[in-house]
Parts: C-alpha cells; structure tokens; sequence
C-alpha cells in the first residue's frame, strides 16, 4: 500500500501529487496524529492546480527520490490545496510574511507537531531545498526546545495580530484618502496603480468608480477608465477568447501570466459593467459581453456551477495556447487577413513575446472598430479554430461557492447593464446549483468536485454568496433570492460573528492554532468588506436597522486598515462611502433603496 495518501482525494492540485514518491498525507487529524505519535515536525506545502511554480518544484524536488527519502524520513508532509482551505492558507502565509517579508506560492512551511510555524517560505530550487531539510532536521533533533519556542512566538504574534482596535474615525476623510492613494500610485503612461507586475485593481477601479458617481470626482474617473482601456486592449485580455488573465508581468499590460481565474473575471465584469453604467462606452460593453461568454463557454460545469480556474500552460510551456509566430499565422490567414492581424493586433515577425511568439494586443493607436473589420472576424474564427485543435491548459474544475457567489454577482449585473438574458438564466442556474450541492441545512459547503461536496463553509463562501444572491435580486424581483440571502447573513452572524471584538472570523474551525479574521483585501475582497456591503444592502432591502447597526460596527473594525493601509481597504472604503450617504438612500421610519426604487420589505 502506498504511503502517499492523496489518491482519494478530490482536488485537483492534491490529485496532481498522488504520484509523487513523498508521503503526502492531506490536511487532517491523519496527519496530526502522525506528527504528535512520531514526534516529527511538519513540512506544509501549500498552492493550487494552477499554479506554475508550484508545478516547477513538484518537478524540481517532489517528484525526486532524494528529496522524497528526506522528507519520508524526518518529516510529515501535508499538501494543502489553498482554494479549498484558505483559512490555513491565511493563517500560515501571514506567519511566512513575518519570518521572511515576503509570501506567495508555493508556500513552504515548516511546523511543530502541534502545528505552530517556525520557519517558512515559497519556492526552493532542489539543492537549497535539500539542505534546508537537513538543518531543520538537525535543529529539530539536537534543540527541540529552541524550535518549539519559536513557534510559540510566532503564534502569541499572530493573536495580536487579530485584535481589532478602533483608533480611526469613520469619516469622509478615510474616503478622500483613498482616492488620494490611488492618485499616487497611479501609473500616468500606462494605467494601472503601481509597477510591474500589475495585477487587475478591479477592486480600486469599482471604489473610484462609485466615488465619481456620488461626487463627480475627474481624477476618480480617469483613473479608472484609462486602467480599464489598457487592459481591455492589452495582452492581458485574451482579444480572442475573452476573459482576463491573472497578471501582467510588465507595465505595459501586455504579456500575461496566462492563468486564467474565476474571481478576476467576474471581479472585472463588475468593474467594466460599473463603467458601462457611468459613460454608456460601447467598447466596454463589448469586454463584459466577451468576458461572460468566455465564462459561460469555458468557465461552467453542465449542471450550473462555475470552474475555478485555467492553467498558464506546462513547465516550460506558458502561454503557448494563446500566442501566433508569424510562420504559423502565414500558415493559417489570406494575405489580407494576415496584414489587419499585424496592423490591428500587432503581430509582427519578430514576435512581442519569448521564442518569436506574439502575444494579440491593440495598441492605443488602433481605433477599436477595426477589431469589427471583415478580415479581423474572418482571421478571429480560423485562429479560434487552430485554438481548439491545441492541447487545451490543464482546468481546474472545483466549483467553489464563494467564487460562484462573485460570478453569480457579476452576471445578475451583467444581464442588466448590457441586455442579455442568457447571462441572467446562468446565474440562476448557478445558484440553484449552490442550494442544490452545497448546501447542509442551513450551512453552506465550501467545496464541490468531482461529486462530491464537502469542507465547511468559510465567511468568505457566506459573504460572497450573499453578495450574489442581493445582485440576482435586483435583477429579478424573485423574493427567494432575498430570503436566501437574508438566512444566509444569519448564519454568518450566528456561526462567524466575534461579539467582543467584533467583525467575522474567517473560519468556524476549531482546529487551526489561531482563529483569525480577514480584513485587508488581495486578490479577493475580504469577507468583512463585502459583508459591510452586504449589510447595508440588505437594510435597505428589508427596513431592518438591525443590519446597520451591525454595518456600523463592522466598518469601525476595518477602520484601522481604511486608515492605514487604504490600497489594501478599497472595497471597505467603497462600503464606508455608501454608509456615510445612507441618509440619501433611506427614509427614517422604513428603508427604501431611491436609486432603483425598490419598495422595502416586512
């Protein structure tokens, strides 16, 4: 019988290791109990299935039998998929980030048997890695004392870190600071906050977006529409396909880290149709209509929910499902064809990528009607074709409910912003989904694949959920989508709620070392930001100042990190900006939503 123990299991990163010659066990009392009875220090590798350097060292070190026999011999090796666990994720990335300033994936992290960190990081080439597992072995065995104090520092810092203390006052200041923020940040010749790698600020774009709509602020609008043009017209767009990839790696948003994720297409949906709403840009709703398309075409599951994710490509191999020589375009398009790609999309000879591949992009100079032109669509359809006919990026096909309640979000909203009904039905057929697989009783599940559900529901799956489920409301009047969402909130309150610091844990689980509450936003808003959003949504929904009052606190919560760090904070900044100017959306004796002019609920 194998000693790796990742064969049943149903995620797809941690199926991608069932092979290898390590001991994997999958996190859990299996492992625990292992560690605790052989007195043997963790090894915690944490990424997910479309993760390209976490390929690299399953590759470099997992799948080799010298770094197998020493982690076989001195170790318990736990993989951990961070999509299905992202409370351990959270938990011990922010234990890496202190020890070394720096965190990402794949983490490296190293454990007592009692599951306290006390030396981490990310990725380690074979020969560093090697010796890295000899000296924790040597440490471990001749100073365990010294170890194990060490990760009782480390944790007695990541309590303190989850105290929330309430120095900031909830003002229009945090607001104004923010967009301040942003302006300073901003990159004044190519769009985008920051400098290379840029990742979508799809989060920064909806708070300057909102910010424009209350006060008709200009910088607020040219920031947001000039980020979203490049990247409507950059490399990071798939022009063919549609959708979004995770990242440019430079300033210029042309060449992508190719992954695709659910979250930064529906993200970016909401952000363009927010634009749509506020300029009536034709360019835009052609990028929300692209953007759901490549969803409903590629992203979703028969029966309703949506993927997680699509890979970069193999080791090695990145991105080669989406970009053109100029010898393989020659050998596909008409002459005419060929000349509008290189005029259009500026495919050129010499390639704008590694190997003299091109990557499709339109320059600011193209006008963005060529795209419409006889020989463009031709040229669109047979390269599609050629698209299909490659070995297509590893999916992975998890359906996870807070990524489905963003997605579910974006289309409700979709739907109405540009008049496509198809939209509207898949995210209904989404929700069904949720209710119909991942649910128990009254609680949400996290995780669905391969049929089976399981793993429980973190703040995040109730507070993006939520979010979905208020946006398939105000497109469809369906009372049992408010219902829902309503029962969804008092579960999260009941289950998640911390009544003497107050804000949402982010996990009900017992078992991690330290119960930890996610206030700052990444990739994904936080769970407290959105529900802040949610709160006050659904006090305007149903008249109760119950959720305002509980908004309130949840807002002086997340002051700190508005005040402090408001990059970090752009989707609580937006929810305090609706909150500070709820007088202009409510009445006194009952709630009523002015803009849309809902009718409140009993």
């Amino acid at each position: 019988m194998t000693k790796n123990r990742l064969g049943d299991e149903k995620s797809p990163y941690l199926l991608q290791h069932k092979d290898n010659p390590v001991h994997w066990y999958a996190w859990g009392t299996d492992a625990f109990t292992a560690a605790r009875a052989q007195n043997k220090p963790i090894f915690l590798s944490i990424g997910y299935s479309t993760c390209y350097w976490c390929h690299v060292m399953e590759k470099d070190s997992f799948e080799l039998q010298d770094v197998a026999a020493a982690l076989n011999a001195d170790f318990i090796s736990i993989k951990v998929d961070r999509e299905e666990h992202p409370d351990v994720d959270a938990l011990y990335m922010d234990a890496v980030v202190g020890m070394t300033g720096h965190g990402g994936w794949p983490m490296s992290v190293f454990l007592t048997p009692d599951l306290k960190p006390f030396y981490g990081g990310t990725f380690f080439r074979r020969e560093e890695f090697l010796q890295l597992l000899a000296n924790v072995t040597n440490v471990w065995k001749t100073a365990p004392q010294k170890v194990i104090a060490s990760g009782d520092q480390i944790v007695e810092q990541l309590q303190k870190n989850t105290v929330a203390l309430y120095p900031t006052t909830l003002s229009a200041a945090l607001v104004e600071k923010a967009v301040a923020a942003c302006r300073q940040s901003f990159d004044t010749q190519h769009a985008g906050f920051g400098s290379a790698p840029k990742f979508p600020p799809a989060q920064a774009i909806l708070m300057l977006l909102q910010r424009h709509a209350r006060d008709k602020n200009p910088d607020a609008l040219k920031m947001s529409t000039d980020t979203l043009n490049h990247m409507a017209r950059g490399g990071i767009r798939d022009q063919l396909g549609g959708g979004f990839h995770r990242y440019s790696v430079d300033a210029e948003w042309l060449a992508p880290h190719f992954e695709k994720m659910l979250y930064d297409n529906a993200l970016l949906t909401l952000a363009y149709c927010k634009a749509q709403s506020l300029t009536q840009n034709v360019q835009w709703a052609e990028v929300i209509r692209s953007t759901c398309n490549y969803v409903l075409r590629e992203m979703t599951a028969p029966e309703g929910g949506f993927f997680a994710a699509q890979d970069a490509g193999d080791v090695g191999k990145e991105g080669e499902y989406y970009t053109w020589t100029w010898a393989m375009l020659e050998k596909l398009l008409t002459v005419d064809e060929l000349k509008a790609v290189n005029q259009t999309y500026g495919a050129g000879v010499m390639g704008n990528f590694e190997h003299g591949q091109n990557i499709l992009n339109l320059s600011l100079s193209v006008d963005w009607n060529d795209t419409h032109s006889p020989h463009i669509e031709s040229a669109h359809q047979k390269l599609m074709q050629a698209r299909r006919d490659r070995k297509a990026p590893h999916q992975d096909t998890k359906i996870l409910t807070a990524w489905n309640g963003l997605m579910i979000a974006a289309l409700a909203t979709a739907a109405q912003t540009v008049n496509e009904p198809r939209y509207l039905e898949a995210a209904e057929k989404a929700a069904h989904f949720v209710k119909a697989h991942l649910t128990a009783g009254s609680k949400l599940l996290r995780r669905y694949c391969n049929n089976d559900a399981a793993l429980n529901g973190t703040a995040a799956d109730y507070a993006f959920m939520i979010y979905g489920l208020i946006a398939l409301y105000r497109a469809t009047q369906k009372s049992d989508c408010l219902d829902w969402a309503v029962a969804l909130q008092t579960q999260l309150d009941t289950e998640f709620w911390d009544s003497k610091d107050d804000g949402y844990f982010a996990s009900s689980a017992q078992e991690l070392i330290v119960r930890q509450k996610e206030f700052q936003d990444g990739a994904l808003p936080s769970a407290n930001s959105i529900s802040a959003h949610n709160l006050i949504q659904l006090a305007m929904l149903t008249g109760k100042m119950d959720y305002l009052n509980r908004a309130e606190k949840l807002l002086n919560a997340l002051a700190p990190i508005m005040g402090q760090y408001p990059m970090a904070a752009t989707t609580a900044i937006a929810a305090l900006d609706t909150w500070l100017n709820r007088n202009e959306l409510m009445t006194c004796d009952g709630v009523t939503c002015v803009q849309l002019g809902e009718r409140p609920r009993a």
